[in-house]
């Protein structure tokens, strides 16, 4: 029988000390938890590991597992670990060979942690690493957590806006539905759009690839179209990089729709490269006073020049909001779908008459995910990344 540990990525902090980088996610649910003791799994759960997420203690015990207060001696007993992000340099001192390590790891901008792991010879599983295919759907909590993030960037606009959504008529008069401008038509932008359209705004998105333009249309917004060229996908749906010239040409193809939005998103948050800058700020002072601007990728360089990571900044009369760790925001929701990934992921190879997972190195999701195991680096396109930064 596996022993499995839930870690609480927030220890100590409670209602009164949480700030924008308090990590309020939890890798496991009362809801996964029941499954995995059903799947003869034995589950340990650190003290406090789902309170900011709205899960309390009492309810794992209640599904089976075990509150535990001694992390190092947790992280010492069991057979795999869970993070929403990655351990720390004091859980890594206590890792030793063939521990299997989840969470969001963020690879190819944390090479001397990967590298820290690999040297354990634990095997290491990157949530971000697992493909694009139909088979994996269940497991992407890459996906996952972009659609909460797309809804609740909509929310954080509203927010600030000094105006409502909807069309609204009245005997007062008649207020015109607010324009929203979305760029990035990914799974955040498609449900930034849905979002958007639900609460009555005239909305209207770009993406560099046409071939969303269906999609974008299917939801009741406008496509924006630009003439860049060539451009296309990679295998697993994500917008190729531009070109200098074709940056520059979607600057100045979108310069108009910016300048009439009440509120300008941007979810161009490239997995493993850094955000190109797709709204310079004299496109930001063009825009109304009062109009705002949500920078999804902040946190990572951004999207939006002026944006501050974890802030709301005030250019010219116009808000820019880069507080990020959006899916924080609404941190049940968002356990409860990380937590599905991760029990899909295990349960795809899990044995229940073992009570233990079999990792199949020939598995095509796994060849993707396991970034290490065995004190070597597995996946090529991160020694390649590795060797092109140093």
């Amino acid at each position: 029988m596996s022993t499995i540990f839930v870690v609480n990525e927030s220890p100590g902090i409670d209602a009164t000390s949480i700030s924008a980088t308090t990590e309020k996610r939890c890798a496991a649910s009362p809801a996964t938890v029941k499954k995995l003791k059903l799947a003869n799994a034995k589950v340990l759960v650190e003290r406090g590991a789902g309170v900011l997420s709205g899960y309390l203690d009492a309810e794992f015990i209640e599904v089976g597992a075990d509150i535990i207060d001694d992390r190092t001696a947790a992280i010492a007993a069991a057979d795999i670990i869970l993070y929403v992000s990655r351990p720390t340099a004091d859980d890594i001192a206590v890792l030793t060979e063939g521990k299997i390590v989840i969470g969001h790891i963020d690879p190819f901008f944390q090479q001397a942690l990967v590298e820290q792991l690999t040297a354990k010879s634990v095997h290491l599983i990157s949530m971000e690493m697992i493909p694009r295919s139909t088979r994996s759907q269940k497991m992407d909590s890459l996906s996952s957590q972009a659609n909460l993030a797309g809804y609740v960037m909509v929310m954080n606009a509203v927010h600030h806006l000094a105006t409502i959504l909807p069309m609204m008529m009245t005997p007062s008069g008649t207020i015109k539905p607010a324009k929203v401008f979305i760029i990035g038509a990914g799974v955040a932008g498609l449900q930034a759009i849905a979002t958007a359209k639900r609460l009555g705004a005239s909305v209207m998105a770009f993406d560099t690839r046409e071939v969303v333009a269906e999609q974008v249309e299917s939801l009741g917004a406008k496509f924006l179209k630009i003439d860049l060229g060539e451009t296309g996908q990679t295998k697993d749906g994500y917008a190729n990089a531009l070109s200098p010239e074709q940056i520059e040409k979607q600057k100045a193809g979108q310069k108009q729709a910016i300048a009439d939005a009440d509120i300008v998103i941007t979810t161009a948050k490239l997995f493993g490269r850094k955000p190109p800058v797709i709204i310079t700020k004299d496109m930001v002072e063009g825009m109304r006073p009062g109009s705002i601007v949500v920078d999804m990728a902040a946190e990572n360089g951004g999207n939006v020049e002026g944006s501050v990571a974890g802030e709301v900044v005030n250019l010219n009369d116009v808000q820019i909001i880069g507080t990020g760790n959006w899916e924080n925001q609404v941190a049940k929701d968002a356990t409860a779908m990380y937590a599905n990934n991760v029990f899909n992921l295990l349960d795809e190879y899990w044995d229940k008459e073992q009570g233990a997972i079999a990792l199949d190195f020939e598995d095509d999701i796994l060849m993707s995910c396991i970034i290490a195991s065995g004190g070597k680096i597995l996946n090529q396109m991160l020694t390649k990344h590795y060797g092109s930064a140093s």
